[in-house]
C-alpha cells in the first residue's frame, strides 16, 4: 500500500505541482488549502505518513497547524515538512519549536523534495 502524504498549501498551483511529483513517485496524496481544512481531514480519519505544509496561509497557518498535529495522538509522531518562502532563521526556529521535522524553502525541485522525503520516511 502506498504511503500517504498530506499536502497543505493555499496555492492551487503549488498543490497541483506537489501532488503530481508525489504521485509520480508512488505516493497517495491528500490535499488541503489551509491548516484548518487539514486538521479537519485528520480528525475525520485521514492518516498520513507525512505532512508537507506551507507556513503563510489564510484561516490557519502552518505553524499553528504543526502544533495541533503534534497534539493529536494519531499524528504526534508523523514527520512534518514545511515548504515555504520563509527563510528567516527566527521563523525556522519557531517551526522547530512547534514540532516541524524539516524546513524547506520554495522553490524546490521534485528530485530534491523526494530526496528529503526519503530521509524522513523510513522504507521509502
Amino acid at each position: 500500500m502506498a504511503m500517504t502524504v498530506l499536502v497543505v498549501d493555499d496555492s492551487a498551483t503549488m498543490v497541483l505541482s506537489l501532488k503530481t511529483t508525489l504521485e509520480m513517485s508512488g505516493f497517495a496524496v491528500e490535499t488541503a488549502g489551509n491548516g484548518q481544512a487539514a486538521l479537519d481531514k485528520l480528525k475525520a480519519g485521514v492518516k498520513p505518513n507525512l505532512v508537507i505544509t506551507d507556513i503563510n496561509m489564510p484561516v490557519m497557518g502552518g505553524l499553528e497547524l504543526i502544533g495541533k498535529v503534534r497534539a493529536l495522538p494519531a499524528t504526534r509522531f508523523v514527520p512534518i515538512l514545511t515548504l515555504t518562502t520563509e527563510s528567516d532563521t527566527a521563523k525556522r526556529d519557531e517551526g522547530k519549536r512547534a514540532g516541524a521535522t524539516g524546513w524547506l524553502v520554495k522553490p524546490i525541485s521534485g528530485n530534491d523534495l523526494i530526496a528529503v522525503i526519503k530521509k524522513v520516511l523510513p522504507g521509502v
